[in-house]
């Protein structure tokens, strides 16, 4: 698009004209991954200084209103699921057979440039972390994280969530 190469620009520096066009020139692909496993990831990768998952979780919910961190911001604020219309939606857990299939339809060689990827592993790894995690945490935080992510979890089909319910 004319103006992609000058400089990072924001989508929302476009006028609509300009987003439709852009926007229907490229294939448009959204990572999506359950929003429990985002918490986790970003708490084991300390960019929480909180001691405990607990209390990470406690500033999590304390600053969601003062535009929080964009590691755990609900999904469908940050990529607007909604308003664009994406070509493909890969779920972290499903990351080497939705790659492969995405690849093969880019016409790309597919064997050659995935990663070794575990899903089964890394699914059961989530699951019984998300277990732990979640033992930790008191009602009234469980019911603050699902309020949270509704928009996500109503918006990607996170059925086996600990948020869901």
């Amino acid at each position: 698009y004319r103006r992609l190469h000058a400089r990072e620009t924001r989508l929302s520096e476009f006028n609509q004209t300009e987003i439709k066009a852009m926007l229907g020139s490229y294939t448009k692909v959204l990572f999506v991954r359950d929003p429990f496993h985002r918490l986790i990831a970003t708490f084991l990768q300390g960019m929480g200084i909180s001691p405990s998952f607990s209390s990470f979780v406690q500033e999590v919910l304390d600053s969601r209103m003062n535009n929080g961190s964009m590691a755990w911001k609900p999904l469908v604020s940050l990529c607007q699921p909604c308003l664009v219309q994406y070509d493909y939606v890969v779920m972290f857990g499903f990351l080497r057979q939705e790659l492969g299939h995405l690849l093969h339809r880019a016409g790309l060689p597919v064997g050659s440039l995935l990663p070794e990827l575990s899903d089964s592993q890394v699914q059961w790894t989530y699951r019984w972390l998300s277990e732990q995690m979640f033992s930790e945490l008191s009602a009234q935080q469980k019911k603050e994280l699902s309020h949270f992510y509704r928009w996500d979890l109503a918006a990607f089909p996170f059925s086996g969530s600990f948020l869901a319910d």
